[in-house]
């Protein structure tokens, strides 16, 4: 997938990431581990120095959760990555939803949402601050004198915070990229203050261009408050196609993959994402009352149940099975996913990207989830046809993953 990725002049493979198996919903991990619900999963990190040298321009992002993860620690790993990448890895943080995550901490339940983004805005001022506690000019390597390095390049951190206390300096040498791509994932409004505070580039919903629209008019007027200027953070809006010969046969193959997982797969995925089981809600209910539940069980007060509420409205009435199907659909992309020939996809990317501002791009893959098949289609159909227009790159600019973000 490395390779396919460099053939289409890819920026980067982003891996999302989960330390739990699914068992939100009806309190039992029985529907995730039958029907293959976002488990396995494991560790991506040692992948990436195989899959860059087997791809020497991609870059990959990689995911981690500060609820959870200690600063200190990823810090040095994603260091150790951006050293043996040549400078092409970016951080994903994401503030974590997900009940069987927590439990593998030692959480009983989840923490409050809002003290979850502090927590995670305090992680990555650390991580910022432990990069650059080694100056890049530090390394000396005198070969007459024997000095390796500069001692008065190498500081203390010295952080005292509300959850951490870190002397540092890294024990690493400095990075190709100064420090990695800085990501971040939040859809709720206070997650998205957050992305405004220390996001490069941000990963959100896409899929309905009112709530894309709403997202990059949030995340631009908290740039202005944070004193960043807008068209300096752009936001890779997630998008599933299906491309065939037509657009027929596109939906064709979308219906047949859609038949695979059943209903319950539904409420496993959504339940697990949003840190709340749906399973205890009535027969009947509206979205209004289900966002407001999960606001209540301190999970995730956006993603799919507010991109179905911004197209539905809130006092639109549903049954249970309907929410799973509607979530099971959404999962494998047979609503939301952009469905037709490489020329049609090229349409509605192009659409959507001068609807939201032409400040950012996507974060694409097949409908019913990534697999080579549907980055071949990718690569080898829809990415010419965009060159074509002259609207994607024909080569490479630039050596590092930042380079190539921002070129």
């Amino acid at each position: 997938m490395a390779r396919l990725a460099e053939r289409g002049r890819l920026d980067m493979l982003f891996f999302g990431d989960g330390t739990g198996i699914p068992d939100t919903w009806e309190d039992s991990r029985d529907g995730a581990v039958r029907w293959g619900i976002q488990w396995p999963r494991h560790d991506k990190s040692p992948l990436i120095p195989l899959m860059a040298a087997a791809a020497p321009n991609v870059g990959f992002a990689v995911t981690f959760s500060p609820t959870y993860m200690h600063p200190y620690y990823v810090a040095r790993l994603l260091s150790s990555l951006d050293h043996l990448t040549a400078g092409r890895v970016a951080l994903n943080l994401i503030t974590s939803t997900r009940l069987s995550d927590a439990a593998n901490y030692g959480f009983d339940a989840l923490m409050e949402h809002g003290q979850r983004y502090e927590r995670a805005e305090e992680f990555a001022q650390v991580c910022l601050e432990l990069w650059g506690s080694v100056a890049p000019d530090a390394i000396v390597l005198d070969p007459e004198t024997g000095v390796f390095a500069d001692p008065d390049g190498v500081h203390a951190i010295d952080h005292h915070g509300e959850y951490w206390d870190v002397r540092g300096p890294l024990n690493c040498m400095p990075m190709p990229q100064g420090h990695p791509v800085m990501l971040q994932a939040g859809q709720s409004e206070r997650g998205i203050q957050s992305s405004a505070r220390y996001a490069e580039v941000v990963f959100a919903g896409g899929g309905n261009l009112a709530y894309m629209r709403r997202h990059r008019e949030l995340l631009d007027g908290f740039l202005v408050e944070e004193g960043r200027d807008p068209r300096d953070v752009g936001i890779l809006w997630s998008t599933q196609v299906m491309i065939g010969e037509s657009e027929a046969e596109a939906r064709a193959k979308l219906s047949a993959l859609a038949d695979q997982l059943p209903l319950e797969s539904g409420g496993v995925y959504l339940a697990h994402n949003s840190g709340f089981d749906f399973s205890t809600l009535g027969p009947k209910f509206t979205l209004g009352e289900a966002a407001a539940a999960i606001e209540a069980a301190q999970g995730t007060q956006s993603g799919f149940v507010h991109r179905l509420m911004a197209v539905e409205g809130p006092d639109y009435l549903m049954s249970l099975d309907e929410l799973q199907e509607r979530v099971r659909l959404g999962m494998l992309g047979v609503e939301s996913a952009i469905c037709g020939t490489a020329a049609q996809v090229a349409d509605q990317l192009e659409e959507l990207h001068q609807g939201t501002g032409a400040n950012g791009g996507f974060m694409i893959s097949g409908a019913c989830g990534p697999s080579p098949r549907a980055l071949v289609d990718i690569v080898d159909h829809l990415i010419p046809e965009l060159q074509r227009r002259g609207v994607y790159r024909t080569e490479y600019e630039g050596s590092t993953l930042r380079d190539r973000l921002t070129s």
